[in-house]
């Protein structure tokens, strides 16, 4: 076939762009008539964007397709297990204030039964009840133990990772392991065909480099799909407010616990990330510059460090200020083209939504990859339709974190108004009056944020159970004995896990003799 796609430019690096390039070139078939060639374009100019980045569990299976070690992969970017997110002052910034959304589902059961269950409890929060995983991280405890295969854990999980390092180890990889070509280069243009699509890019030193598919990585820039091709930006600051960032890297001491979730800590108009890594914490003040100023966040941000850090400097702290919008493109494939990584689109860290959008997006394309340039539009109407649902539910399952707020400052306020709720969630949220979240509520079948994540923010906000209806609640008993269970099996666990720390400071001092074994 004269137009069938045998070579995939991906234009910019970073963990969109090598993530890209290692995804595709390690699902390509080497035996093929024509083998797929991957070449990656990077501007030897432009930093990687990385500031602490968390992962979701799918990472797991996005680094065993790759085929790269999980111990190397710990190591190498300096990483340390996540397993959900706690949420500290969300509610009403009261002292016991907060909650954990983790990753493993609640025990397997009616919605209803599950929250009857839970209010037989006590006051036991929602996600201890139901899960093992809080009694976990609460005492800063691995998912896994050493001996286990890798990716496998006694608990689910992702990671926290030094963003930099990871681009490092996948342009390793992806070069020495699996053959992508690296050009460090500038594009200066995008040559288009006579038909529209693009036929090559023009770089500064090495000229033009053709391809059938293009793959855009070039960050807040979009030079391809949103210069050259001028698809739009769908703004979504008038649901999702914050616009600005402080980052800082804060140095621990050896020895130290390593947190095993992400802690997210309200304040007046944003909220506070903090990410243990083996050797530092990344913390960032997210803030909505329309309710905060840059020297207030920088003195929020300052007075966190020093009250969860009291040993470190907070004086000396020279944090990186982000700006950005929320918001995605109106459609992400165009023509020849896919926009992946934040040229598609950037919503506010808080859900780590940013790593998992780019692993579904290679995930669709590596799933359904296009034979031949005269098919590709089918494929981009089905991406970009499947991207436009996610991309919305992602909206919506961000703005639930500060509805059900009763906090009093205006940046709270104006999260709860009516304007600034999604027509979609609004409906939900009345009908989670009634009925707890279910998978009734959700379309996909692989939906990033199912209804048990629904559930851990709405019980952990502080959100009612809705009454009893006149139906029957099916399988109480059975319920029951699964959240005892699950009780049993937190104990369990408590008992056999090693600390974070203990996992990965024994993991690197065997990293010369692992290395020596390759």
């Amino acid at each position: 076939m004269a137009d069938r796609v045998t070579s995939v430019v991906i234009v910019g690096g970073g963990t969109a762009g090598w993530l890209a390039a290692c995804r595709i070139a390690a699902a390509a078939d080497p035996h093929a008539d024509t083998p797929l060639r991957v070449t990656l374009i990077e501007s030897p100019d432009i930093p990687t964007i990385g500031v602490g980045e968390g992962t979701w569990p799918t990472m797991r299976r996005t680094l065993a397709a790759i085929g790269i070690a999980e111990a190397d992969f710990l190591v190498a970017c300096d990483a340390s297990f996540k397993q959900g997110s706690r949420f500290v002052g969300w509610r009403d910034g009261a002292p016991d204030d907060a909650y954990l959304h983790p990753f493993t589902p609640p025990v397997e059961g009616d919605a209803r039964a599950i929250l009857a269950g839970w209010q037989a409890r006590g006051a036991l929060p929602f996600a201890a009840a139901v899960s093992p995983q809080p009694h976990v991280c609460a005492r800063d405890l691995a998912p896994r133990q050493p001996a286990m295969p890798d990716y496998a854990g006694a608990l689910n999980y992702g990671y926290h990772l030094d963003a930099g390092r990871f681009a490092a180890l996948l342009r390793r990889h992806g070069v020495e392991r699996l053959g992508v070509r690296h050009l460090r280069d500038h594009v200066d243009r995008v040559v288009l065909a006579q038909n529209g699509d693009i036929a090559a890019v023009e770089t500064r030193a090495g000229g033009a480099v053709a391809g059938d598919l293009f793959i855009d990585c070039t960050g807040h820039a979009a030079l391809l799909i949103g210069e050259r091709y001028g698809v739009p930006f769908v703004d979504r600051s008038d649901v999702l407010f914050n616009d600005r960032a402080l980052a800082v890297q804060v140095p621990v001491a050896p020895g130290s616990p390593i947190a095993s979730q992400t802690d997210a800590t309200a304040h007046a108009a944003g909220w506070i990330w903090d990410i243990g890594l083996p050797g530092r914490r990344g913390i960032g003040c997210v803030y909505s510059s329309a309710h905060l100023g840059d020297d207030e966040a920088a003195d929020t941000l300052a007075a966190y460090v020093r009250r969860t850090m009291p040993d470190a400097d907070a004086a000396a702290l020279a944090p990186r200020r982000l700006a950005f919008r929320s918001g995605h493109r109106a459609r992400f494939w165009e023509r020849n083209c896919l926009a992946i990584g934040l040229s598609a689109g950037f919503l506010e860290p808080l859900e780590a939504s940013a790593i998992v959008l780019i692993e579904l997006s290679l995930d669709a394309l590596v799933g359904d990859f296009p034979v031949t340039r005269g098919g590709m539009a089918h494929h981009a109407a089905r991406f970009n339709a499947r991207f436009a649902y996610r991309w919305d539910r992602i909206v919506e399952f961000l703005k639930l974190h500060y509805v059900p707020s009763v906090r009093s400052e205006p940046y709270w306020r104006d999260h709860r108004a009516a304007a600034s709720i999604p027509g979609r969630l609004a409906d939900l949220l009345a009908m989670w009056r009634e009925a707890p979240p279910s998978a009734r509520d959700f379309g996909a079948e692989d939906e990033i944020f199912p209804a048990a994540s629904h559930q851990y923010v709405l019980y952990g906000m502080g959100a009612l159970p809705p009454p009893a209806g006149a139906m029957r609640v099916a399988d109480r008993a059975g319920v029951a004995q699964r959240m005892a269970q699950a009780a049993e099996r937190a104990r369990a666990l408590a008992a056999s896990l090693p600390t974070n720390r203990a996992y990965l400071d024994a993991l690197h001092a065997q990293a010369p003799a692992l290395e020596g074994m390759r």
